[in-house]
């Protein structure tokens, strides 16, 4: 199995270096954004090959692009137009069954590319040298430049690791160029006999994780002194956006990155905790995937003030880059992580089983069954509820020999055989209500 880590190398540039790598940079972004004009007015394009075909010749001509750009550009933005699309049928299957009223707007104008990164192809625009040092490909030819990064990737780097497509980014508060490197790496293939160790991890926004496995151990990990930064930040945001002005614009340029950064180093944290305190463990995540169409919320007017701000506290975290975290530094651990079945997680109880709204009074953090009055914590029954359909899962994969990395969703009827196998779950340990473990 192989898993791909991001290697982040600092490049040591001349002042003529420097100016011949930018230059490039905003080149590869003027030829996208009139490429995406191409293909928005020939009906919204996103075959990569009649992209090519129709402007390969005013790429070369126009922005003096090399060949393998001039190739790499149309098929970014093919990758764009067809991402787009795939949005649309999805809104539009959505708005068919009610979930959402809303219409995707995504096409009604050509993406607009503003950031200057661009692609590199691995052994044709770029390519690494002895004694840590690359040569990348400009407008003007190519340059060679030294290298410097985390010591473990340049090891990789320099020990046969499949490399693939690169991406020259810029820092503008640093004003230096780096170069970011996917590294393909081989892991074991996880066993069923090998992973011992089965965690439910829940995810939310008072506590970013909480976990769970079958020995009744728990940890919480907090977001009480993150989320407010994070919403500071969106708020600041926003007014500087509204305002317009040329003070609010750089204002706006300081601060930018600051709270995707925030977001990021809290899920790093999180993530290598988790892996770290589960070794060889198979880790079961929320099946999160369209969660906002389907959860049939108040919205707008009809929503009150307290629903409208969960709302939007709920779509700004990124709990898929928390996961996508979870999920490869397993990998590197020795363990595995897959999806299941995120409904009614945190309101069917996981003692007697039954499912309720009324489970979890007032959408709070308190747990009580309507039926056997068992009391926990709601965060601490989700990882319960999860971890025990993961190792639901785990007997599945001992007994076939086939694992299944996420739920099929395919029909309401396997949903509905799902649930009916989740409901005959039953946690046995005699554990606390109140939460315990560690905190982070």
């Amino acid at each position: 199995m192989k898993t791909v880590i991001t290697a982040k190398l600092k490049l040591q540039t001349t002042p003529a270096q420097f100016a011949a790598l930018r230059a490039t940079q905003l080149a590869y972004r003027d030829s996208l954004n009139y490429v995406s004009h191409y293909a928005f007015a020939h009906d919204k394009m996103s075959n990569k090959v009649k992209l090519q075909e129709g402007t390969y010749d005013v790429l070369r001509s126009r922005f003096h692009l090399p060949s393998q750009m001039a190739c790499s550009v149309p098929r970014q933005v093919g990758a764009t137009y067809k991402a787009l699309w795939s949005k649309v049928k999805q809104n539009a299957t959505h708005r068919k069954a009610n979930h959402t009223k809303k219409r995707y707007k995504g096409l009604d104008q050509p993406p607009k590319y503003v950031s200057p990164t661009l692609d590199y192809q691995y052994g044709k625009d770029y390519s690494f040298k002895k004694d840590q040092h690359v040569s990348v490909l400009t407008l003007h030819g190519r340059i060679i430049l030294a290298y410097s990064g985390y010591e473990r990737h340049v090891a990789l780097l320099q020990h046969g690791a499949e490399i693939g497509a690169a991406k020259l980014w810029y820092d503008k508060a640093r004003k230096t160029f780096y170069l970011l490197v996917p590294l393909h790496i081989n892991v074991p293939d996880p066993m069923a006999q090998t992973l011992t160790g089965i965690v439910g991890v829940d995810v939310g926004i008072r506590y970013l994780a909480v976990t769970s496995d079958t020995k009744g151990a728990c940890s919480f990990y907090s977001g009480k002194g993150i989320v407010p930064k994070a919403t500071h930040y969106a708020r600041l945001r926003k007014r500087l956006q509204k305002k317009g002005t040329r003070s609010a614009t750089r204002r706006l340029v300081a601060i930018s990155g600051r709270e995707r950064r925030l977001k990021q180093d809290a899920n790093h944290r999180v993530s290598a905790h988790i892996v770290k305190t589960s070794p060889h463990s198979l880790l079961g995540l929320e099946h999160l995937t369209d969660i906002r169409e389907r959860r049939r919320r108040k919205r707008g007017k009809k929503a009150s003030r307290k629903q409208r701000k969960a709302n939007a506290a709920s779509c700004k975290w990124s709990f898929a880059e928390l996961q996508s975290m979870i999920a490869y530094k397993a990998l590197l651990q020795g363990s595995m992580a897959i999806k299941v079945d995120a409904h009614y997680t945190s309101k069917a109880c996981p003692l007697c089983g039954h499912t309720a709204d009324a489970n979890r009074p007032n959408n709070g953090l308190l747990f009580v069954c309507q039926n056997c009055h068992y009391t926990l914590h709601a965060d601490l029954v989700g990882a319960r509820n999860i971890m025990m359909r993961t190792l639901l899962a785990r007997q599945d994969w001992a007994s076939t020999g086939s694992l299944s990395m996420s739920p099929d969703v395919s029909s309401a009827e396997i949903k509905a055989a799902r649930l009916s196998r989740y409901a005959e779950l039953r946690w046995n340990l005699d554990t606390s209500s109140l939460p315990s473990g560690g905190s982070n």
